[in-house]
């Protein structure tokens, strides 16, 4: 998620692709990559093709079987959908064009690339964070749950969801356009810009997934304990209590830990690389924003693997029986 930036001076050869050096004037590769960068690249391109392969498990796998098909899993599927989005586009897009790099130099290409993955990498988030929303009503209010979370609400989160991330990516992108324009007369706009932006994709999400999550998790334990209490203190029950908010606090923890160290390192560094607070270096940045983008290939296995349902919908399709035989109104276990 490389934002908007002004040009670097033009006079020298300046080695800020991880890979290679590059002469800005003509904007030409200097040196060919070494055997460390072309593994590199491979494995790059290996974990784009997992997040592809496991994002499209997901998506074939709610659409094709009608036990899949609830409010709940229509916003799995529209995470999967920018992750697996992320894996096609945002991945070779950023093994061409290097983040930073792009931050100093954005010619055309770099705002395409920008544009892309602004759009996607907040969409993820985004969805991440209605998905914790759905949960708050399942677990906190769960008499109410089919009331409040339904078919109709759903496609309104989905689609708020989709519409804010290309208006935070359409900020961005007129954010840049209007530093190369107007420079320094147009500082204060844009330095709000880049300010809103990453609340709106990033910190904002934070708070409500950290603040829900939480709230779960308090409810998670005491319906636990109220289950021990109903049953007067019973000692077999003292095991399953202790399991059952073992089970809360390890998922939670997984959900919440897996996505702050994806994606907060990356923010922090982005924040304070916009607002000119510190120089980072880009081999720092560079593995930030990779880090960042591999929480797409994390997310199918946290958000459907959990589920045995889900784990059963794979292996029929890896097993190609959904070609030989109609398995839409199979029982998912």
């Amino acid at each position: 998620m490389a934002g908007g930036g002004g040009p670097v001076n033009r006079s020298h050869v300046y080695d800020i692709h991880p890979c290679y050096q590059i002469d800005i004037v003509s904007f030409t590769f200097k040196s060919t990559p070494s055997t460390i960068c072309v593994l590199l690249y491979i494995f790059l391109s290996s974990v784009s093709a997992v997040t592809v392969g496991g994002n499209l498990l997901v998506i074939i796998s709610i659409v094709y079987f009608k036990q899949l098909h609830t409010p709940t899993n229509s916003l799995i599927l529209s995470l999967a959908v920018a992750d697996l989005l992320v894996g096609f586009v945002v991945f070779p897009l950023n093994m061409e064009y290097s983040a930073h790099l792009c931050f100093y130099y954005p010619d055309l290409l770099c705002k395409v690339r920008e544009s892309f993955d602004v759009t996607l990498s907040t969409a993820s988030i985004l969805n991440l964070c209605c998905i914790s929303i759905d949960r708050y009503y399942a677990v906190c209010q769960p008499l109410s749950y089919r009331t409040k979370i339904n078919v109709h609400v759903v496609v309104i989160m989905i689609v708020v969801t989709w519409c804010t991330s290309v208006l935070v990516a359409v900020g961005f992108l007129v954010a840049g356009l209007n530093f190369e324009k107007c420079q320094e007369s147009c500082y204060f706009g844009i330095v709000l810009a880049n300010i809103l932006g990453p609340m709106f994709s990033f910190y904002l999400p934070v708070v409500i997934m950290v603040s829900i999550y939480l709230k779960i998790f308090l409810v998670a334990r005491k319906q636990a304990r109220s289950l021990q209490n109903t049953n007067g203190h019973s000692t077999k029950y003292g095991p399953t209590v202790r399991k059952v908010e073992g089970k809360a606090t390890r998922t939670l923890a997984i959900v919440m830990g897996v996505f702050l160290l994806c994606w907060l390192p990356f923010f922090l560094c982005f924040s304070s690389q916009l607002l000119d607070a510190v120089m980072i270096p880009h081999q720092v940045f560079e593995t930030l924003n990779w880090l960042a983008l591999f929480n797409s290939l994390l997310n199918p296995f946290i958000y459907a693997f959990f589920y045995s349902w889900f784990r059963s919908a794979f292996k029929i399709i890896l097993t190609g029986k959904i070609i030989k035989s109609d398995f839409t109104n199979s029982r998912l276990f």
